[in-house]
């Protein structure tokens, strides 16, 4: 397999043998990523300046047979937090990437004119796309494509108007509707004047039997867990009612955990609105769904929507209008924005409304206005108005805006959180903050304690731990569950599959994913190996900020969740069936010691105290001086 390099500025391409020795070390995909991002982009380099680096990367088990091998991932320094960033999406398109016999393509420089990169037969060339510029994303599928696409016709990856306009937020949109969402990639793109990535295979390389036979086995494994059935049969909205329960359904910004019309925007409600069932490239488990609303003022057709973009869009809003929901979400994919940063950026302008903060001329900002978050996605996406104000995200608005506007600006390193409550999802909240490209919810999903996976638990974790553990109120040993999600998810995002068949349900362990690598290896790989693999990669990535000057101040939370109890209440059912609140709360959430969170996460890791890892440890992975 190859490594393509490619120079925008000069329209060279250069093309290796991807190094054996560095796969072995980091396997592909984010691990791959990490290892040339860090040999190439240091703390000199601008995010949004020719000298970044986009580096496309699929592991190595992506396109095979094996069970959910669909995962793309795209690294570069981050114009949203200024430090290292990936973004992770699903599909079809990593597939093609490797069956056109690539392990990664790295863009670098400027290109003079808009242009689109085409991977086609083993060929990679430029070619001018001033046409396209100014398209939104479902038009450049369609330029590119063609109305009906059919098998074999290529895929693409692209931007749409908010990467030209190098809004922070902007996403690389794939196969018309998965995006490559978090941190702002689709800035770094649009600052390179790349509109869209092509690729076309040819063909599919060899896969060795052994592969094949374990790659049966786990999808049968999958098959058979019924802990999947709610993502078969509702997708990740399953999640919003027992969140809703629990108090971990962010609302208003996070002043609140939990929203009274609960029943308009669950799994059942946008149920009406299902067109079909779909899956990516070998997927069994087949979470993903078209909507569509047929007609009024939101009609549009839609890939999901999923459970971080409904909250993001709706609860965090004060949103109960289904359809408003869906609309908003298409057009972020039009215009390619992440969905979780925007309705984040969104309830973070109500907010500062509701305090006095901020207005507009044009639009309310109150709570629940469908209109208002309508109008902020299209004035952000093209930067008009109030829109340029915010098109850099909740930091950067509210360092702009000064005075009490940080408060209300909920971020870590300023990529926006993402929807989970911290003071109820404890381990969440730590994961929130330790994470290497900002707050991120699939850095480690630390959700053992709250999906009650005792026999998980048991199995992974001493036993003397596991009853403190377990309880989702007490903090002690959360850190321990951080830790080892942030290595199984490393590991499962280098392998290229997807967090759902791995961290998400413990379906699949390490150890199961071991006879993958060892058909391709030809040797015994472990599940402790792979393991370590994912803790090198983690390692890798926090070296790259510690170079950037970051440390234990910036694996903080925001303010709210150190100082402020969150109001849990009781719901029960009216004669309509809808839920409705108690009229007081019926008790508190709240983090009782971050700090001793973070030094035990620190202690784990044999980091110091500021969270830089030791000679010590930099030894043990092989990342230290030689």
């Amino acid at each position: 397999m190859k490594t393509a390099t490619v120079d925008l500025t000069t329209g060279q391409v250069e093309t290796l043998e991807t190094l054996t020795g560095v796969l072995r070390q980091f396997l592909g995909g984010r691990g791959l990523g990490a290892r040339l991002l860090y040999d190439r982009v240091g703390p000199e380099v601008d995010p949004l300046s020719p000298a970044n680096y986009l580096i496309f990367t699929a592991g190595p088990l992506v396109g095979t047979p094996w069970p959910t091998s669909a995962r793309l991932h795209v690294t570069f320094k981050s114009p949203l937090t200024g430090v290292y960033g990936y973004a992770n999406s699903g599909g079809f398109i990593a597939a093609e990437l490797r069956h056109a016999g690539y392990d990664a393509i790295l863009i670098t420089g400027r290109s003079p004119q808009p242009a689109v990169l085409r991977v086609e037969n083993g060929d990679i060339r430029l070619e001018e796309a001033c046409a396209l510029w100014g398209r939104t994303t479902e038009e450049t599928h369609r330029s590119l494509l063609g109305p009906a696409p059919r098998a074999g016709d290529g895929r693409v990856a692209c931007i749409g108007p908010a990467g030209e306009k190098l809004v922070g937020m902007a996403a690389i949109i794939n196969d018309h509707s998965r995006a490559a969402a978090r941190g702002g990639p689709g800035a770094v793109m649009g600052s390179k004047n790349l509109k869209a990535l092509y690729i076309r295979a040819g063909g599919r390389p060899q896969v060795p039997p052994a592969l094949r036979e374990a790659a049966r086995a786990a999808t049968a494994q999958l098959n058979g867990d019924p802990h999947l059935d709610g993502l078969r049969t509702y997708g990740t909205l399953v999640l919003m009612e027992p969140k809703n329960l629990s108090g971990d359904q962010p609302a208003k910004n996070h002043q609140l955990g939990q929203v009274p019309f609960i029943d308009q925007v669950d799994a059942a409600a946008f149920d009406r609105y299902l067109l079909e069932h779909k899956g990516c490239y070998a997927c069994p488990i087949r979470c993903a769904r078209r909507s569509r609303v047929a007609e009024g003022p939101h009609a549009a057709e839609i890939g999901g929507p999923e459970y971080e973009t409904t909250n993001a869009l709706g609860p965090m809003c004060w949103i109960d209008d289904p359809e408003a929901i869906i609309h908003a979400n298409h057009l972020c994919n039009l215009y390619g924005m992440d969905t979780i940063s925007t309705g984040v950026v969104v309830a973070f302008a109500m907010e500062l409304h509701e305090k006095g903060l901020l207005d507009d001329p044009e639009l309310s900002l109150n709570w629940g206005d469908a209109h208002t978050l309508i109008g902020l996605i299209e004035r952000i996406a093209h930067r008009q108005g109030i829109g340029d104000l915010l098109a850099g995200g909740v930091r950067r608005a509210a360092h702009l805006l000064g005075g009490q506007a940080g408060r209300y600006a909920l971020h870590v390193k300023g990529l926006e959180l993402p929807r989970q409550e911290p003071r109820v999802a404890k381990g969440f909240g730590l994961g929130h903050a330790t994470s290497n490209r900002g707050a991120d919810h699939l850095y480690g999903l630390p959700a053992i304690d709250l999906g009650g996976a005792w026999d998980v638990a048991q199995r992974i974790f001493p036993a003397q731990i596991v009853p403190e553990l377990m309880d989702p109120d007490n903090e002690r040993f959360k850190p321990d569950m951080v830790v080892y999600g942030e290595h199984f998810c490393a590991l499962t995002d280098a392998l290229g599959i997807c967090k759902f068949s791995t961290a998400e349900e413990y379906s699949l362990l390490p150890d199961d994913l071991g006879p993958a690598l060892a058909a391709l290896w030809g040797e015994p790989v472990t599940g402790a190996d792979l393991l370590e693999v994912g803790e090198r990669i983690v390692n890798l990535e926090r070296l790259y900020n510690v170079r950037e000057g970051l440390s234990r101040p910036d694996d903080r939370l925001p303010a709210r969740f150190l100082e402020e109890a969150l109001p849990l209440f009781d719901f029960e059912a009216d004669p309509d069936s809808r839920s409705r609140e108690f009229p007081e709360p019926v008790r508190y959430a709240r983090l009782y010691d971050f700090e001793a969170m973070l030094d035990r996460y620190y202690h784990l890791r044999g980091w110091s105290r500021d969270g830089v890892p030791t000679p010590a440890t930099l030894q043990r992975l092989g990342l230290g001086p030689k």
